[in-house]
């Protein structure tokens, strides 16, 4: 198969897979679990999948994913202050739908309104950003504050569950992964089993505030999706980072989108008039479902 012939192959999954969100989204459920880090009550988004209608039984437990935003936060800047699940992003929406129809059970986690700050941060603010809401050593305790949450649900499989964060939560997932925790009591957790079974991150920023610069080793696989002029954020710095945890034998690895932005997935009309990132958008969304449904769900390949 030619890279034209895949590209639109990809785009026409792409296209199917949003058209179902599309015809089956919701508002999803509002719930609040308590951080890790022993203070703070955070907000989640739960997206469930549907019960069918000749099973309006309650559901046979699902495999799951806890969502992490970025530095922009949860919410729409279109909200205009108001913020709950009816002002969620377009994109936290669309991932959030996509997993629910695909069988998973999706928690997207609020770590920035709980802590004083809904509206996020603006492009380039990273020096300026509050301890509480540090990357490496607060956010992946949300993380896993969501993990032990979602092992108290009926509907949720308790150790079926990956990690998917973009941007500043895509730091916060690599964070979150590592197989030394850096001065984060959720180490307790860490483990296929007792923690997630694989990660994804989009777009992150790899300096990690220099907590790794040793080396870093995941605990399960991790897969970094990023494209080549991502504007926010180092590629390059990702892709060494990639490459020195993998020479000690790190499970995983990074795909570089020539021409793709930070931000390719959001589905928003500016980001999706740059046909590069209509074409990692597409990729993304097949590549992400097809190592979850391997990794977290545990499906053979085809």
């Amino acid at each position: 198969m030619g890279v034209a012939t895949a590209v639109l192959v990809l785009a026409w999954c792409a296209a199917a897979m949003a058209q179902s969100v599309t015809d089956h989204g919701t508002l999803p459920d509002r719930v609040t679990f308590r951080s890790l880090d022993d203070r703070t009550t955070l907000v989640g988004y739960v997206f469930a999948p549907r019960a069918a209608a000749d099973h309006p039984a309650a559901p046979a437990p699902a495999p799951a994913i806890v969502m992490m935003h970025g530095r922009s936060g949860a919410y729409s800047s279109l909200g205009n202050g108001k913020y709950d699940a009816s002002t969620i992003s377009q994109r936290h929406q669309m991932w959030g739908e996509l997993w629910a129809t695909q069988g998973y059970v999706a928690i997207l986690v609020d770590g920035f309104g709980p802590r004083g700050y809904p509206h996020g941060f603006p492009p380039h603010s990273y020096d300026e950003r509050p301890e509480a809401v540090n990357e490496v050593t607060v956010r992946p305790l949300d993380a896993y504050g969501a993990l032990k949450y979602l092992r108290t649900r009926s509907d949720v499989i308790a150790d079926r569950i990956g990690l998917q964060g973009w941007s500043n939560g895509g730091s916060a997932t690599l964070a979150a992964m590592a197989q030394v925790a850096a001065d984060t009591p959720g180490a307790v957790m860490r483990g296929p089993r007792l923690g997630f079974r694989a990660a994804l991150a989009l777009y992150p920023a790899c300096g990690l505030k220099g907590f790794f610069d040793e080396g870093y080793l995941p605990y399960a696989p991790v897969r970094v999706l990023q494209g080549d002029a991502d504007e926010e954020v180092s590629a390059k710095r990702c892709a060494a980072f990639v490459e020195k945890s993998r020479a000690h034998g790190g499970d995983i690895d990074i795909v570089l989108y020539p021409g793709a932005t930070h931000d390719f997935d959001d589905p928003g009309q500016r980001r999706q008039s740059v046909n590069a990132n209509v074409a990692a958008k597409a990729d993304a969304l097949v590549r992400a479902q097809t190592f979850f449904d391997a990794q977290v769900r545990g499906l053979q390949p085809k």
